[in-house]
């Protein structure tokens, strides 16, 4: 399996959750949560943050409704054109993950960390995310598609 640190992110209209794994890809930790403004600010805080934290990729999550008409606009539709204008910014790969019922291990995790229900949740979201694709990396359920980093 490669290596290196990936960054996982939970799109939201109002919020972007961020977390980060280690070069190992074992544990996962949550970084911040990006108040939106614009896209432009956005991603060059995301690329940011991507660099200084030296990650090889990024997760993001894609909020998959099975139950959403075909012809119906979806999340998920938003998320995947949100990755495409990432990807402009970028030379990381990015993957997207489904991140069904992210939200409410989110909302354990927030519980068990004794946060207020007022505060965001959005950076353990994005930490649920990224560590179900680490899990299902060492799983082998998955391919590991990110390339590893330059120093491995």
């Amino acid at each position: 399996m490669n290596k290196g640190k990936l960054l996982g992110i939970d799109h939201g209209i109002k919020r972007i959750g961020i977390a980060v794994c280690d070069g190992l890809r074992l544990s996962v930790r949550e970084l911040t949560v990006i108040r939106r403004r614009s896209r432009h600010e956005d991603f060059a805080r995301i690329n940011a943050i991507a660099q200084e934290e030296g990650v090889v990729g990024i997760v993001v999550g894609l909020p998959v409704n099975f139950d959403a008409p075909p012809d119906q606009q979806t999340q998920a539709d938003t998320v995947r054109l949100w990755v495409d204008r990432l990807l402009d910014t970028t030379e990381l790969p990015v993957i997207l993950w489904n991140e069904q019922f992210s939200s409410e291990d989110a909302k354990a995790l927030a519980r068990q960390k004794r946060r207020k229900p007022t505060d965001p949740i959005d950076d353990l979201a994005a930490r649920v995310i990224l560590q179900s694709y680490i899990d299902s990396l060492h799983d082998g359920l998955v391919n590991d598609n990110v390339p590893p980093a330059a120093h491995d």
